[in-house]
């Protein structure tokens, strides 16, 4: 049986290193979870490869700060001082620049710096709005509730964001194999064709000729056609990184056929789960207005939240400066008005987010239903079309024999 090495923190933050026979690294890591340790690293000493690796780079994805938050509640419930936490975090950490930035965090608080104030030195790798969670829970003092929020708030937007992504990417793949296919013909199969029609001197159809001379035409200028495409992709690029040009394409996108009501759905029920996640962690109306405006994505509904707070400020209620941006519908605009009637707007927006998830739910089934079939159509239609116009010279001279 393969003998394991390993490095590991007990639940008072002591470290222990020793050895484990097991028939694998998965039987390892349950073996130990099961004994309260929280696991560094993972060496067998047949294969000599410790796990995890560092891996290059230094910014985790939602999913890993996901986890990097789930492994913080449970050293801060287990009664970590928060220095040991940090660092038992740093020591896990699988990426270089996040465990510096870790080790940074550390030396700000050792140096009277709260948890949060210290992060803010770290803005690439901790958000305004995980910021505000931890000076909130620092304020109350109930970090771990307040980060267990958090974590449940980032748990439901990868939900969301990966249901949109899974909706997407199948027709995306139809389109990219569709370009595939027509390609193959216009570059492989029509100029065999062409040279055979070319030799046989028939007169042929004028759909047959047409498709010929544009694909004459297409390997004449396919270089420069290449080049050109590359230059306006990269213009695009560069474009699209500019104030302006990202809020153009960020209102396009909202206005879009088909994936504009989806896109829309999705910002509508990360700006409400974000407001609510910020509500219920203690923060003030107007600064949680304006930590969920620096953290949505979308320039237009960024800059929506950033006039609502505006109006928040000069007294107007909540629906009302958000009625006025024209980017909520009005069910949801009544739901939020009842909320701050009633002093239950954490919990209304939470509805409103809910509602308009089933919303979302229902319009990506629809899409998933209606754009694979059509894509396909579109798609045959399309390759039948070149076939049977390539074939018409030959059931020409048939139908003569």
């Amino acid at each position: 049986m393969p003998q394991f090495r390993y490095k590991a923190a007990r639940a008072d933050g002591t470290i222990i290193s020793d050895r484990v026979d097991a028939d694998s690294e998965s039987a390892v890591r349950t073996q130990l979870e099961a004994r309260g340790l929280l696991l560094f690293s993972l060496e067998g000493s047949r294969a000599g490869i410790t796990l995890p690796r560092r891996r290059s780079g230094g910014h985790l994805s939602l999913r890993e700060f996901l986890v990097f938050n789930q492994e913080f509640v449970a050293l801060v419930k287990a009664g970590l001082p928060i220095l040991k936490t940090i660092d038992l975090l740093a020591e896990r950490a699988s990426y270089p620049g996040f465990q510096a930035a870790l080790r940074g965090v550390r030396e700000e608080i050792r140096g009277g710096a709260s948890i949060s104030e210290a992060m803010g030195r770290y803005p690439d790798h901790f958000s305004e709005l995980y910021r505000a969670s931890l000076r909130a829970g620092e304020q109350t003092g109930n970090l771990p509730e307040v980060l267990k929020r958090y974590i449940a708030h980032v748990k439901l937007m990868i939900a969301v964001r990966e249901k949109v992504m899974k909706a997407l990417t199948y027709p995306a793949f139809l389109v990219v194999v569709g370009i595939g296919v027509v390609g193959f013909l216009v570059v492989y199969v029509m100029p065999t064709f062409a040279e055979i029609y070319g030799e046989s001197r028939a007169q042929l159809p004028g759909p047959t000729r047409l498709l010929l001379a544009a694909v004459e035409q297409f390997q004449r200028w396919f270089l420069w056609l290449i080049v050109g495409s590359v230059a306006l992709g990269f213009g695009i690029y560069r474009w699209a990184r500019t104030p302006a040009g990202r809020e153009l394409l960020d209102r396009v996108s909202l206005r879009a056929p088909l994936i504009g009501d989806v896109l829309l759905k999705s910002q509508i029920i990360r700006v409400t789960r974000t407001l609510s996640t910020l509500l219920g962690g203690g923060i003030p109306l107007l600064s949680a207005l304006q930590i969920t405006s620096g953290a949505i994505t979308n320039r237009v509904i960024s800059s929506a939240l950033a006039s609502t707070s505006d109006r928040v400020r000069e007294g107007v209620g909540l629906a009302a400066s958000l009625k006025q941006e024209h980017f909520l519908p009005q069910m949801s605009l009544e739901m939020i008005e009842v909320g701050e009637t009633t002093g239950a707007l954490e919990t209304m927006l939470q509805d409103v987010a809910e509602f308009h998830e089933g919303e979302l739910d229902l319009r990506l089934n629809q899409l998933t239903t209606w754009i694979e079939p059509a894509l396909l159509l579109v798609m045959g239609i399309i390759v039948g079309a070149i076939v049977v116009v390539m074939y018409l010279p030959i059931f020409q001279m048939a139908g003569t024999v």
